[in-house]
């Protein structure tokens, strides 16, 4: 998933963005001396003004949402652009809690602690973790908005695109003067695959995408594109310079971690104890997989059931397959009443660009900005270096892929942002969390086999299963290689024997967790989420099993957009806001 999940953003105050009225004082003397008269907060000016500086900040991720006023154009990177952000994002810290909340109303006290962690998330990534000068994983220069979303006819985003790539050279000089060797072998591996397919995109999708575009835009759409290619290769070569000093050494350590845990999700549970919450669910879905084994592949080994799913592979491509899967299981969260279904609008399933293949499916949602839009399911191909062995255990079995298309499309993703792109609230229709957006996606797989799909069928279940292991790897992984010294070979092959992942996903998975310190919010969402529902319907009075409650609590939770669950545990039982397990 991709949408929201930024680790930029923010801008300086704007002038008279933040409006204290005051309340005129009756002219009438008294003999009791009247109260101070109360100040009204123009809280929705606030928020606007912060949303509108943050997108002129971050003009990549406003476009994202939806604001093509800021086609073509990349944030500054360079030095004096990153602490200019970090100062204003302080001062907005600032002038948001010089807000009494005392003086807004319910829904804008919550959405202005919302703003604050929001900022916090922001400047953690940006000055505390100090990402810009470590990972090349901070840069996003996705040029797929203006390629693949048909938000205007082509000609007019061939133009937009063709200024974006103008700027690219430009964002790749202050990416190069910005990072500081030595980097982590992971990291660049990673970065040099992303930006040599950058580059190869630039030379074959971009100009397949825009051959209908206007003949007489075409040889500046030309230049700009070989421009921004040679700018992409140039930067995977710097990468792959910086081999000769790479090192290991990735880990954030337990300090920075727990701090990251809470200014991007406002979990303060001690990492000790997540550590045991991880590894007691691991242990409940191990267990369930061996039940669901003992029926599917009886008197087999658990490894040889998972080769047996594994080896039923979806006829006609994942892609095609896919698309069969999402029509059954639309109708199925209809069927089952398990949350309300907007109407009009459909995912459909593609094949992932060659630049953005690190996970093997993800969806890109448009924005809320973006009208009456396709949302895009990208499913990546095995990468072609791989031997053939390789690449066809990277293929997932049926059920495996049935409860990825769960997770990016129903009722996961998809259907989330449909939620959040209608919240009462611009923020939280614009802001989506990691916690909330991938905990609820990992969460709806566990509770639509709850609810019936699949009716019973063991293989269905260890599809479900074997994703649910894959985020529990993640989860004790990242606590493991960020806090604990595991090693990179160490998670893999935890990906390898306790998830039962392929070589090829399990590479992948323990790469990312070197570089993404985050994805254990997966695991980390789905649990908070799980026992927020059974919280609130024992408080409506109703069992934790009784499924009549969740549609409820389905569309209330996805209401909120997607601040930090803590947050919305706070909202929905009327506590203070804490993590719960």
């Amino acid at each position: 998933m991709k949408r929201g999940l930024n680790w930029k953003q923010g801008l300086a105050f704007a002038a008279g963005a933040f409006l204290v009225l005051g309340v005129s004082a009756c002219s009438q003397k008294s003999e009791t001396a009247a109260a101070p008269p109360a100040q009204v907060v123009d809280w929705p000016a606030f928020v606007q003004s912060f949303i509108t500086s943050d997108f002129t900040f971050n003009p990549d991720f406003a476009i994202y949402e939806g604001k093509h006023e800021f086609d073509g154009k990349l944030p500054d990177w360079s030095e004096e652009g990153l602490q200019k952000q970090i100062a204003s994002l302080k001062d907005w810290k600032t002038k948001a809690q010089a807000i009494d909340p005392a003086k807004l109303t319910k829904a804008q006290a919550f959405e202005r602690d919302y703003l604050i962690a929001v900022i916090d998330g922001k400047l953690f990534w940006l000055d505390t973790a100090d990402w810009p000068h470590k990972n090349p994983a901070f840069y996003g220069l996705d040029p797929n908005v203006y390629v693949a979303r048909p938000y205007a006819d082509v000609t007019t985003r061939m133009k937009a695109f063709t200024q974006y790539a103008l700027a690219v050279p430009k964002a790749v000089e202050q990416i190069k003067a910005n990072l500081r060797p030595p980097l982590p072998r992971s990291y660049i591996d990673n970065g040099v695959a992303t930006f040599n397919g950058l580059a190869e995109y630039m030379k074959t999708d971009v100009k397949e995408a825009f051959k209908d575009g206007d003949a007489a835009d075409k040889p500046a759409f030309d230049t700009a594109a070989a421009g921004a290619a040679d700018a992409f290769t140039s930067l995977a070569k710097w990468l792959e310079d910086q081999r000769k000093t790479q090192t290991e050494g990735f880990a954030m350590g337990p300090d920075l971690f727990s701090k990251m845990l809470y200014e991007t999700e406002r979990v303060d549970t001690p990492l000790d104890q997540l550590e045991a919450i991880g590894r007691a669910d691991l242990k409940r879905n191990q267990d369930a997989l061996a039940e669901a084994c003992s029926k599917f592949a009886p008197g087999k080994s658990i490894k040889d059931c998972v080769a047996k799913e594994a080896a039923d592979k979806p006829e006609g491509g994942v892609v095609e397959y896919a698309r069969k899967q999402l029509v059954e299981l639309k109708q199925f969260v209809i069927d089952h009443n398990v949350a309300t279904v907007p109407e009009g609008q459909e995912a459909k399933a593609e094949e992932s660009p060659p630049y953005n293949r690190q996970n093997s499916a993800y969806i890109d949602p448009p924005g809320p900005y973006d009208k009456n839009l396709p949302a895009v399911y990208y499913i990546s191909p095995p990468d072609p270096t791989w031997s053939k062995a390789k690449q066809n255990a990277y293929i997932p079995g049926k059920a495996d892929l049935l409860f990825t298309s769960v997770h990016e499309v129903w009722p996961g993703h998809f259907l989330q942002f449909l939620h959040s792109n209608r919240s009462d609230s611009i923020f939280g229709q614009i802001y989506v969390g990691y916690a909330f957006a991938e905990g609820w996606a990992h969460y709806a797989e566990e509770m639509m086999w709850d609810e019936g799909l699949g009716d019973g069928d063991p293989e269905t279940h260890v599809g479900q299963l074997l994703n649910a292991l894959l985020r529990n790897v993640r989860f004790l992984s990242a606590i493991g290689m960020h806090t604990k010294g595991m090693t990179q070979a160490e998670s893999e092959k935890m990906f390898l024997e306790d998830a039962y992942q392929d070589p090829g996903n399990a590479e992948q998975q323990a790469a990312r967790g070197t570089y993404d310190p985050a994805y254990l919010n997966y695991t980390m969402g789905k649990l908070m989420i799980r026992k927020l529902r059974d919280d609130w319907c024992a408080a409506k009075g109703k069992s934790a099993d009784d499924k009549t409650c969740w549609k409820d609590f389905h569309d209330a939770f996805l209401a909120y957009g997607g601040p930090p669950i803590p947050l919305i545990r706070g909202a929905m039982l009327n506590e203070k806001a804490s993590a719960a397990f």
